[in-house]
């Protein structure tokens, strides 16, 4: 039961260590590019929108890879 319960843990730190990643991949992409993301995404941008996305999906991959490795 102790196996259990250490491993949900560490299952929970990973997924939470992985969601900050994630912002702060997003936050420095969105500091690098000279554009208002936020500004273009209320304007209903869809480039934006799959841009985003296509990074945060990237930044996903290397994540899991890194979280797997482990």
């Amino acid at each position: 039961m102790g196996n259990v319960l250490s491993n949900l843990g560490l299952s929970a730190l990973f997924g939470l260590l992985g969601i900050i990643i994630m912002a702060v991949g997003y936050i420095l992409f969105d500091k690098m590019i000279p554009l208002d993301f936020n500004k273009e995404l209320e304007k209903n941008n869809m480039s934006v929108a799959i841009v985003i996305a296509g990074l945060l999906i990237g930044i996903a991959i290397i994540v899991s890879r890194v979280v797997g490795a482990v």
